[in-house]
């Protein structure tokens, strides 16, 4: 078997249908797919039953979480690669083909991003020099392979073996943060993150979180920052970026609250300042280290 393609899925059920079939197109004998799905109140895992039976489908009774959800896929897959796949995402021409010959090409890579594009065709920022507030950083982050510190997981690729070998995607993650993660463990290994150029995805963005509000996105996204920082950075690093954070807070929720009194269109200026004001108190329930 030369590649697992696993897809997780939650509320995606008019999405996923487009997703699957472009997988289908470019899968073979040597090649299976694996669907976890969180419970979704929209009926995708009976969607995908009636829709896709050859497919390996794991309903789960709740929401797991992203993580879990890839991690129980994994224990199943006989793939060398595995590919790690949103729903909300549609293969382009050739890409399985193009990230395995990718990965058999650069066996120095634990894991490689695939090129997302925006619906419209353009790039989709899915490729970052740097962890989450590296720039407070002093060694924690030193002499780590490659350029390139983490890819987007809407569509990456590594080899089971060292997904295995780093115990799979961290379960203390729920949504959000956990590719960021599972690429620093992987360089940590002595492993390089790597880049598909031609391996095309577009993804449209953010559609399992649509029935969530501004606000449980943003908590979710904060936890899982303050979850990476405390995992992999010194406490005196935690302490400058509360501390930067904190600052930086303050003075946007007034600056912001002084310009709602001079603008016509409020609407967005006060959604910012919703954004900044969760941050403030997501803060709050962060101990300074020391």
């Amino acid at each position: 078997m030369d590649i697992s393609v696993i897809i997780v899925s939650y509320n995606t059920a008019d999405l996923i249908g487009p997703c699957l079939t472009a997988v289908i197109a470019q899968t073979g004998s040597t090649r299976e797919i694996f669907v976890v799905d969180n419970a979704s109140p929209d009926g995708s895992a009976a969607f995908i039953a009636a829709k896709f039976p050859a497919i390996h489908l794991i309903a789960n009774a709740d929401n797991r979480g992203f993580a879990i959800a890839n991690n129980q896929a994994v224990a199943h897959c006989r793939g060398r690669q595995l590919l790690f796949l949103n729903p909300d995402t549609v293969l382009q021409a050739n890409c399985l083909t193009t990230a395995l010959s990718y990965m058999e090409k650069h066996p120095e890579c634990g894991l490689a991003g695939l090129h997302i594009l925006n619906p419209d065709g353009t790039d989709q920022d899915s490729v970052s020099p740097q962890y989450l507030s590296q720039r407070y950083t002093s060694g924690e982050l030193a002499n780590l392979p490659g350029d390139i510190a983490c890819v987007l997981g809407a569509a990456m690729i590594a080899p089971r073996e060292a997904i295995v070998a780093v115990g799979g995607f961290d379960e203390d993650y729920f949504l959000y943060g956990e590719d960021e993660d599972l690429c620093l463990r992987m360089r940590r290994r002595g492993l390089r993150i790597g880049f598909i150029e031609a391996a095309r995805v577009v993804h449209y963005h953010g559609q399992s979180e649509r029935k969530s509000t501004s606000a449980e996105v943003w908590r979710k996204k904060i936890r899982a920052e303050y979850l990476f920082y405390h995992k992999h950075y010194r406490p005196e690093t935690i302490a400058r970026i509360i501390r930067a954070e904190a600052m930086k807070t303050r003075w946007r929720i007034i600056t912001l609250q002084l310009s709602l009194i001079f603008m016509k269109n409020k609407k967005e200026t006060r959604e910012k300042l919703h954004k900044y004001l969760i941050i403030k108190e997501e803060l709050r329930r962060q101990k300074i280290p020391g």
